[in-house]
């Protein structure tokens, strides 16, 4: 019987200091709206054209958590935590520039630390995140913890 092989990295296979990029991913008007509507935030900073362009940034801007969000998935597409990540357990996040329609972002990630869960069955690893536009401007940065499961253990023939 076959078995199933992850292309993710296991606990072990992610060393301090390993990074990864992602590809870019270009932030549209329906991008918005979806996630206004998914999450619920109606904020006419988002959604409201006339009204953002008497507001602080002068044109509708996404909602920060989208921006948190597309990071997360950008991260997935790249393999490197595909089942092989366990859980998301904490993050700490600052939000340093606005993205806007027409803005591609991609994510930078960098393993920071690792810690070995009692049993051996996996660790908690931390990356350093930064997202950037397309102007290599930080948008979004800090820190994400992750459960990553270690190595399946050889089984025995005997």
């Amino acid at each position: 019987m076959a078995t199933y092989q992850p292309r993710g990295l296991y606990y072990e296979d992610m060393e301090i200091g390993f990074k990864v990029v992602s590809a870019g991913r270009t932030i549209s008007e329906a991008d918005i709206m979806a996630f206004a509507g998914l999450s619920g935030d109606w904020n006419a900073i988002h959604i409201d054209a006339e009204y953002a362009r008497t507001a602080g940034f002068g044109e509708r801007v996404a909602h920060g958590l989208l921006g948190l969000s597309i990071a997360s998935g950008l991260a997935m597409q790249l393999g490197f935590l595909d089942r092989t990540v366990e859980a998301f357990t904490s993050l700490d996040w600052k939000f340093r520039a606005p993205i806007k329609i027409g803005d591609t972002i991609h994510m930078e990630a960098e393993v920071t630390q690792k810690k070995l869960v009692p049993g051996g069955l996996g660790g908690f690893v931390t990356f350093n995140i930064v997202v950037k536009n397309q102007r290599d401007e930080t948008t979004q940065r800090g820190t994400w913890t992750v459960v990553v499961k270690s190595k399946p253990k050889p089984e025995s023939g005997i």
